[in-house]
């Protein structure tokens, strides 16, 4: 089976400055390599992951750094700018999504995995999962018009892999650069690494890509579920 990307608009909606590269920006590389317009919603701010020096201004030095990790890829950058662990499923917030959603028009969203293990991304989640219906609703109001059908939706791995079955791999060994040079731009991050409450992200990305890559043939992989909702499930 092979994956084409091409004629798609691929959107990954996630929670903190640094999730898509750790879990979808391979995937993310393939679609734009096969021609695909590609996007990344990130809707906190990252500002409370603070290394053990403190950072004055957190938010606006990781709102840089995720512009340049998004340069890196190609794609284009939309913020929701929600404070860390604020994150809410709200009607608020579904607006501000739904808006976010229309502005890309995607055919495909990336989304955290409900039961990931921080409350961001769960909220997250589920904001994805209720905008990917109403994104297509001429009954939500919003600046944009509504998108002609819903995108499909692909639920991610989760940080450490843990509790999550996947559905299906995604061959990221020739992407890998990529994903590593993404990650590298998060410079504010990568100094909380010999912090106690906190993990060496480039190491757990590695570690994580080439497992899931063992476990499916290759030497990297990012995996996936669908979302078995009505109109939220696309054929290849």
């Amino acid at each position: 089976m092979r994956l084409d990307f091409s004629g798609e608009t691929v959107l990954a909606i996630v929670a903190h400055p640094d999730d898509a590269e750790l879990l979808c920006a391979g995937t993310l590389a393939r679609a734009r390599n096969d021609g695909a317009d590609v996007a990344i919603a990130v809707l906190c701010q990252g500002d409370k992951g603070q290394p053990a020096e403190a950072i004055a201004d957190l938010a606006a030095v990781r709102r840089e750094e995720m512009k340049a990790a998004a340069e890196v890829l190609g794609a284009r950058l939309l913020l929701g700018e929600r404070p860390d662990s604020g994150l809410v499923d709200d009607l608020a917030t579904r607006q501000l999504v739904v808006e976010l959603i229309r502005s890309v028009r995607p055919t495909l969203v990336l989304a955290h995995a409900p039961d990931d293990y921080h409350a961001d991304h769960r909220a997250a989640s589920c904001l994805a999962e209720a905008t990917s219906w109403t994104c297509a609703s001429n009954g939500w109001d919003s600046q944009q018009p509504a998108l002609d059908a819903p995108p499909a939706v692909w639920w991610m791995d989760t940080v450490g892999m843990h509790d999550f079955e996947p559905g299906f791999y995604v061959d990221v060994s020739n992407v890998m650069e990529t994903k590593e040079n993404m990650l590298q731009e998060h410079t504010s991050q990568l100094r909380r690494s010999g912090d106690g409450d906190f993990a060496p992200l480039l190491d757990l990305m590695r570690q994580q890509a080439e497992a899931r890559g063992m476990q499916c043939g290759v030497a990297a992989a990012e995996c996936f579920r669908i979302h078995r909702a009505f109109k939220r499930v696309s054929a290849w």
